[in-house]
Order: C-alpha cells, then structure tokens, then sequence
C-alpha cells in the first residue's frame, strides 16, 4: 500500500510531499520491534507519547510515520521528516488513523471470509482451535496471541496477504466502545460471541452493559451476514436483538454432526464429528465449550470432518489456559492468565470430578477488574471452595479476605498470605509426591511464577506465550 493511498483513505495532510508513490512493508506502534520499510504509527499513551520516538523510527528504518497534528511543533516533526527524508501521513486522532488505515487496507482483499470472535472468556482458545481446524483446508490469517484490542487488531489486520481464504480474528475490550471500533476495522462475515461473563465487570458496571458492548460486534452487518450466539447463555436473546443478519444459535448438543463427545479427565476429551474421532488435548468442560464455539464457525465457513478431527487433535494448551504439567510425583494444572467467579467455578468443577489418588491443592489469587462486586465475588469464590472438595487452600492476594472469611466460617483448611516470597515458602514445604495442584487467578498475580517451585519447571515465557 503507497502513502498515496493511503493519505486518499484517510484524508490527511501528506507532508513534506517526498515519497507519496512508496510504499511500507509493515505496521508497528513500537520501535523496538519495528522492521525496515514499515510505517510506524505515534500513538499517546499514559506514560509514553508515541511522537517522541518518531526519530528513533527513522533510524530503525521506518519509511514514514502516521502523527498527530496537535504535536508537530511540539516536536518538531515535519522538520524532523525533511532531514531523514521520511514521509509523514498527518491526522487529528492517531489511534482513529490506524482503524481506519487498517479497514482501508482489509478492503482490498473481498474475497477473504472475515470471522470475528469475542466474548467474556475462551476467544483466544476458541480462535486458535478454529484456525486449527481451518489451516487443514484453507490458507489462514490470524491475530497471533490475544491481540484483540484498539491497536492489537488493526496492527493483526495487516498480516492479510494475497492468497488468505480465511481470516479469524478475536476481538477484546477494555472500555466502552472499543467493540464497535474494531467491527467497523473488520466487518466480520461470521461473528460468534462465546458467552457473556463477569470479566471486565469493574470497567462498565454490569453483565448487562458486557452483554450490550459484546453484540456490537454485529453492528457492521449489513443482512447477509451470520452472528453465532450461545444457545445456553442467559442473554442469548439480547444479544439476537437488531441484528441484521442471520442468527444461528449454537451449542454441542444441536450440532447434528456431534455423535457423541466423553472427557478423559486430564487428557482432553474424545469427540465424534461425523463419523471421524478426534481426541481434544485440552482438558475440561469450558475447554470442550470452546471447541464446541470453534466446531459452530467450521460449520459456517464450512469444513470437512477430516479436516476438524486433525485440527482439533492438533490443539496446544496456551500459557496460563488449562496448561498441565507433571514431574511424575507433582501434577499442576496452570490456568492463571485470568480469572472470574465463571471460570473459577468452572476450573474447581473440573478439578472436583477428577477421579484423582492423592490430595488436591487449590493455589487461588484474587479476581481482578471487578469493580464493586469484587467483595460479592470473593466472598462466592469462598463458597465455591467449601464446596469443591479440596483438601488444602493457598489464597494469594487482598480481594481473597472476603473468601478466607467464608472459609473460616466453614472450617475450610486454608493459608492466606498477600507476599509472594511467603506463599513460595510455604507452598514448597507444604507439597508432597501424588499432589494435584490448581493454580487459579488473575493475570495480575503471576502465579504461573509458583511452577517452578512445585515441579521444578521454570515460569512464563519459558514454557510458552500467549
């Protein structure tokens, strides 16, 4: 894409006029990662304006940068482009430039099918088992991760390339509005919505307000689209109000091609898909949700049986969702990249039905974001372990008062603590050969830190990324 045409999209102000006809190679934000010929893009942030670093993206090789108009004399940024030769694509608003340079761009490829994911839970486990299923048939493009945001998916969006038949993207939100913006970078062909939950209730007050932003990931249809809705959620209805599309609602049970589906505890799952048997590696019943969200987009786009069975078999656990380890005498099951009362509950379920010979341990840190009904919710999460059948509870965090309280109530074996370095401590001493552990809580509690200390495996990037 030339900065002509790009400036014609846009309709900013391209200066100082050098380079028009050119072209970039790529998008970035940040110019540690930033690759020669990309356009770098100056956004503001909290603590770091994006036009400070504009020269440090000329001397990585970017072959222009998109700015603000309020900051060119502050930082003297037209005079800094005629010295590097550069070209600057100058907008009002740098974050709206980068939507709508993104959407620009997803337009010149129409015959991509554009799959939008969102939802409180499971859309990055969801998109990567579509895509998985998907990668058998079609060439696949995909937002890597949870790049799913404001910035995330518009930078995702310019990986499309020539020859992509499928594009499935996860869309996140931490504001209001922010699902809207990204519906209009992809107006999505399909769009599902795996469930509506408690995550991010802090930010915009109720389930209703989630439920009200997360169908608007069906605002950009314009009747010939399909929105896949939950069959089992509570608003599964609100979320069918106004669309202008078709509307398939979707669960395990309704699909006529699921013969039968059975859990192997730790191992996964075995799932019958017209007349094929997968065996799904990822364990527990909201991971069988997920499949089951992934199974409902492979009916639309649509795909073989053959091609679900090696998708679904070749799924990998993502860092911190459902990841099980073992050392032979330690078993840990990690799923602590987030954490709110459904999954929880979901996680100590699973946990609760394991047919399991030694002790289970439930290591649990605070729910985070919840806003004012984080002590409720804590104080449920100590309800949902007086009744989960654990036989020792480690609570990490200040929010998990609330549930030590209950537990107290209840003569619950359990140790609070708010300090890392104690709970490593105790745990380590604490652990014994044939221990079940469930390490549960908010990504802002880095348990994934305590791996190492129960079987010896190091933490985090180590093992794997998002």
């Amino acid at each position: 894409m030339s900065f002509k045409e790009l400036s014609e999209s846009l309709g900013p102000h391209l200066s100082p006029g050098e380079g028009g006809e050119r072209g970039f190679l790529s998008v970035g934000i940040d110019t540690r990662s930033l690759n020669p010929g990309s356009l770098f893009v100056a956004l503001p942030g909290a603590i770091h304006d994006g036009h400070s670093f504009v020269v440090s993206a000329f001397e990585a090789g970017a072959a222009g940068a998109i700015v603000a108009r309020s900051r060119l004399e502050s930082f003297d940024l037209v005079g800094m482009a005629k010295k590097w030769g550069k070209t600057l694509l100058v907008v009002e608003n740098t974050l709206t430039a980068l939507q709508n340079a993104a959407r620009s761009y997803l337009e010149k490829f129409p015959g991509l099918l554009k799959i939008a994911i969102t939802g409180s839970s499971g859309k990055t486990t969801t998109k990567e088992i579509a895509a998985a299923m998907a990668a058998q048939e079609k060439n696949v493009v995909m937002n890597s991760g949870n790049f799913n945001s404001e910035t995330g998916l518009p930078l995702s969006v310019f990986n499309v390339r020539r020859g992509h038949e499928v594009g499935i993207f996860e869309a996140g939100m931490n504001r209001r509005g922010e699902i809207t913006e990204l519906a209009r970078v992809l107006k999505p062909d399909i769009a599902l919505i795996t469930n509506i939950g408690s995550a991010h209730i802090g930010i915009l007050g109720s389930k209703e307000a989630i439920a009200e932003e997360k169908r608007q990931i069906f605002s950009q249809f314009t009747g010939k689209e399909k929105a896949l809705i939950p069959a089992d959620d509570e608003y599964r209805d609100f979320l069918a109000q106004g669309v202008a599309g078709q509307i398939v609602y979707y669960e395990g049970a309704a699909f006529p091609e699921l013969e039968d589906h059975k859990s192997l505890g730790l191992g996964g799952a075995e799932i019958h898909w017209s007349g094929k048997i997968a065996n799904f590696p990822l364990a527990g019943a909201f991971n069988l949700k997920n499949a089951f969200s992934a199974l409902a987009i492979a009916r639309e786009i649509p795909l073989g049986a053959e091609a679900v069975r090696k998708g679904l078999e070749s799924v990998k656990p993502l860092f911190g969702r459902g990841e099980i380890f073992s050392n032979k005498n330690i078993t840990v099951i990690r799923d602590c990249y987030n954490s709110n009362p459904e999954s929880l509950k979901a996680a100590l379920e699973f946990c609760a039905g394991l047919d399991w010979p030694g002790r289970k341990l439930y290591v649990i840190g605070s729910m985070l974001e919840l806003g004012s009904v984080s002590e409720e919710a804590h104080r449920d999460m100590g309800s949902f372990l007086a009744s989960s059948g654990g036989d020792m509870v480690f609570l990490f965090g200040q929010e998990t008062r609330f549930a030590a309280g209950i537990l107290s109530s209840c003569q619950i074996p359990f140790y609070k603590t708010d300090n890392k370095n104690e709970l490593e401590q105790v745990l380590g001493s604490y652990i014994k050969s044939g221990d079940l552990v469930l390490l549960k809580g908010s990504r802002g509690c880095a348990l994934e830190q305590l791996t190492q200390v129960l079987i010896g495996v190091e933490s985090a990037a180590s093992i794997g990324g998002n």
